[in-house]
């Protein structure tokens, strides 16, 4: 291929819509299910009512084992290779959930599925911490989180209308397709980031220094523990959303409304952030969004318990927006915020923080969801607990760390 005929070097804007688009490939696998995962269970004979959440609970199992070495793999061979490699898992995961016949088949599938996506979701990181850093890489992380949450808001809708012309196994069929479009897109406009001389040799030892380095140093451990908590009420919401609008409150169809308007919340934030950041700094907007998170669920436990868990759905919708929006201005920045003094090992200490993080939020979530017993009072208790948790290790973290005016 001659010069004039190589395709352009990829632009600030497209980068962050495809990074975004990578790494939402986890959204999509969740929420695009959340509308389906009664008639899945059904289907397939789940025995439990709350059986159901572990289509999204064995994604999550899959991306925590998964993250924990495609980033020391991209080390080795480079972003690219590691990233094809796990669409590649992933496309094997759809295939099987497409024909499986029973749910322990299905759920093999979406473990696969997990497994696959933690690629993009972990090199896309390590990916980005190869060109920025500091206050600039927590701006790209927002807007690339802000593009992002574009998926939650309209995944919802998009399983709920293809349900209305088709079964849900045809889901699987939609997450495949933009599967493969995606990694054809990132494979022809996406540059390798990591030169040869600077790639190291794969070792499961060099993934257990990683893992020693990340929990000896205060702040990166601090902070992806920070993470880990605020993460898991999330989950937890993630995982019993479709009971809670349908089951519960009986919005039916218009869970997909109901699911967006929510999702706009974390994307609005992340924007937010993505402009405040570079004025005042990761540490102080974290801290700030904490105490509000904390302080509005504790106010919220008091008023749901008043109401027996079923608060009227205006005022629980309410209570998530706002939440949702604090949560929002922590994603981006705990994540850059533990990767800040870890610049050396990129790779790998992205896989150990986002394996930690999930692994963390994947039990406390679990547990909360399994919790869910017809009122929406497990869930607001969680918020209001691991916020307060989450406070308390941040303090905690920042206190006698090295001063970094960057952050």
């Amino acid at each position: 291929m001659t010069q004039s005929s190589a395709p352009a070097k990829l632009g600030f804007a497209e980068q962050v819509t495809l990074l975004a688009f990578m790494i939402s490939m986890v959204a999509l696998s969740i929420d695009v299910m959340l509308p389906a995962l009664s008639d899945i269970a059904t289907d397939l004979n789940a025995e439990n009512p709350n059986d159901r959440q572990y289509v999204i609970v064995m994604l999550f199992l899959g991306m925590a084992l998964g993250q924990l070495f495609y980033g020391p793999i991209s080390d080795s061979t480079g972003r690219k290779p590691a990233i094809y490699a796990g669409f590649g898992l992933f496309i094997v995961g759809c295939l099987m959930s497409i024909f499986a016949a029973d749910y322990t088949v299905m759920l093999i599938g979406r473990f696969l599925q997990g497994l696959g996506v933690a690629a993009p979701r972990i090199v896309s990181l390590a990916l980005i911490r190869d060109q920025y850093e500091g206050r600039a890489m927590a701006r790209f992380v927002s807007l690339v989180m802000t593009v992002f949450i574009l998926v939650p808001v309209l995944a919802p809708a998009l399983g709920q209308g293809i349900l209305f012309f088709a079964e849900w196994r045809i889901l699987f069929v939609v997450l495949l397709a933009l599967g493969v479009g995606t990694v054809l897109w990132f494979g022809i406009r996406q540059e390798e980031t990591l030169p040869v001389e600077k790639r190291a040799p794969f070792s499961m030892a060099r993934i257990w220094r990683a893992i020693m380095e990340v929990c000896r140093n205060r702040e990166a451990f601090g902070f992806t523990l920070v993470g880990g908590f605020v993460f898991s009420a999330f989950l937890g919401y993630l995982t019993m959303s479709q009971q809670i609008f349908q089951d519960q409150y009986g919005v039916g169809e218009m869970f997909a409304v109901y699911f967006g308007v929510l999702a706009i919340a974390l994307g609005t934030a992340s924007f937010v952030n993505s402009r405040l950041v570079m004025q005042f700094g990761m540490r102080r907007l974290s801290f700030y969004a904490l105490i509000a998170l904390t302080a509005i669920s504790c106010f919220f436990l008091i008023f749901t318990y008043i109401e027996n868990g079923h608060p009227p759905l205006w005022l629980l919708v309410s209570f998530f927006m706002a939440i949702f929006f604090c949560i929002g201005i922590l994603f981006g920045n705990f994540n850059a915020m533990a990767m800040e003094p870890l610049g050396h090992i990129a790779g790998v200490a992205a896989a150990v923080i986002g394996s930690i993080t999930t692994f963390v939020s994947l039990g406390l979530g679990t547990i909360i969801a399994q919790l869910y017993d017809g009122t929406v009072l497990p869930l607001v208790a969680s918020f209001a607990v691991l916020g307060a948790l989450s406070l308390g290790a941040m303090v905690w973290t920042v206190r006698n760390s090295p001063d970094r005016p960057e952050s």
